[in-house]
């Protein structure tokens, strides 16, 4: 015979029920002890006499609710995580499944279906990675002889400690604190890549971001070129203390007048009036470490699901798709702050204040050597001579073109190519031979 198991209120009552039948008591006395009405211990008087102890077993044990969704279903999305979306995060992996796959499941689904198979997120929260470490250690034995307040210190404090970061507040205004840094990962393809980022610290809203080979001058200034073209000239740049953007590793009394200079991104700021701090601490610019990890944990796993191998790609993915798309979801609507962003200059005074500087000579040729080529000056298409070794400051704009100041003057660099594509003398086709355009050259200020 088939034992009969009751939970805790079910056997109540059952002995309640059986007392009364076997000796005779008082309905009124067990509607008291178990809040029930005459009608319904009348009914369970019937149900005891007819069934037993398994008429006390409630209806709906061991029947699946007509919600629950079909194992297959419940298998599918463990294929499609390990096999496809494998280290999405699970919030992620939801947008994805309604986005990609039309599965429209809840969170709590998803957590539990995938952690009941042993699959946790790569994001899990510091209490779920105690419990884990707490098991781990039960299973290597090492909790051995320790009480349970030893066990919650040592887990404690060997998952808090490495968590731990201080909570600041965040400024009033949009535009007020920009945090940038770059993050070099192996963001696609084989080679690691550096993410240069910048977020406003009001809104959380990411207003720059560029994938170059290392981190370098080159990526901050395509951030800040982001900023001044879509929002305008922030108040100030909170960075770590990269030389990009600031020399200084001295100690102040040993600081010289010498080499207390400006980077070029620190002069580039200073001429559009932008307040520039660094720091050592990343906790001082938590914001931008923290989404610098969020995007370590989504934009790796959609780039490789989009195929996406090339530096260009990788930008043009970044700018165009993931930013508004991450903007959207996690930024708050920075139209509703107020603002201290300034009107950017024009298209061509940001062309040349995003401009890298390098001192030169001019060699016995009246050239000057410039990235393995040879540039001769010129102003207004006429060659200009100087002496050997004269010192000159080669400007490189931000959109490639090349200029050159001598002797508080501007002028234009021509490439001294080592073959000429045209000859003056034999191709006298005028499709061929055709006059270059006249280049602007901005003021010496």
């Amino acid at each position: 015979m088939k034992e009969v198991k009751l939970r805790m209120k079910e056997n109540m009552k059952y002995e309640v029920i059986k007392e009364l039948v076997d000796h005779n008591g008082n309905k009124k006395r067990a509607a008291e002890k178990l809040n029930l009405s005459l009608r319904q211990i009348n009914r369970l008087i019937l149900v005891y006499k007819e069934k037993g102890k398994s008429g006390f077993v409630h209806g709906n044990r061991s029947r699946k609710p007509v919600k629950t969704l079909d194992l297959s279903f419940s298998n599918n999305i463990i294929l499609l995580y390990t096999n496809k979306y494998q280290d999405f995060n699970f919030c992620h992996f939801k947008d994805y499944l309604e986005e990609k796959e039309n599965i429209y499941v809840s969170y709590s689904f998803i957590y539990n279906t995938l952690t009941k198979n042993g699959i946790y997120s790569p994001r899990i929260r510091k209490a779920t990675k105690r419990k884990l470490a707490k098991q781990k250690l039960e299973k290597e034995k090492k909790l051995k002889n320790k009480t349970e307040e030893e066990i919650e210190i040592i887990v404690n404090h060997e998952i808090s400690l490495e968590d731990s970061h201080p909570r600041g507040e965040k400024p009033r205004y949009f535009g007020e604190i920009i945090e940038m840094d770059g993050s070099i990962h192996l963001w696609f393809g084989v080679v690691k890549v550096c993410l240069h980022l910048a977020v406003d610290k009001a809104t959380n809203t990411i207003v720059g971001g560029y994938f170059d080979k290392q981190e370098t001058l080159k990526g901050y200034y395509n951030v800040l070129h982001q900023i001044l073209i879509n929002y305008g000239i922030p108040f100030s740049f909170t960075t770590d203390n990269r030389t990009v953007f600031n020399y200084m590793s001295l100690n102040r009394d040993k600081r010289t007048a010498e080499k207390d200079v400006l980077t070029q991104f620190g002069y580039a700021c200073k001429q559009l009036g932008i307040d520039l701090k660094t720091t050592s601490v990343s906790q001082a610019k938590g914001l931008i470490e923290r989404d610098n990890g969020t995007f370590q944990g989504r934009l790796i796993n959609e780039l490789k699901l989009e195929g996406i191998n090339s530096i260009d790609k990788a930008n043009d993915y970044l700018i165009n798709v993931f930013i508004p798309k991450f903007n959207n979801k996690f930024a708050i609507d920075y139209k509703k702050f107020d603002s201290v962003f300034e009107v950017s200059p024009s298209l061509d005074k940001i062309n040349y204040i995003l401009a890298v500087l390098s001192p030169r000579k001019i060699d016995n040729g009246n050239s000057i050597k410039y990235k393995h080529k040879y540039y001769q000056p010129y102003l207004n298409g006429e060659l200009k001579c100087f002496l050997p070794k004269t010192e000159v400051l080669v400007i490189n704009a931000f959109n490639g073109d090349l200029l050159v100041t001598i002797d508080e003057k501007v002028y234009q660099l021509k490439e001294l190519i080592r073959n000429q594509k045209v000859s003056p003398n034999i191709d006298i086709n005028e499709e061929i031979i055709s006059k270059e355009k006249k280049k602007y050259i901005p003021p010496m200020t």
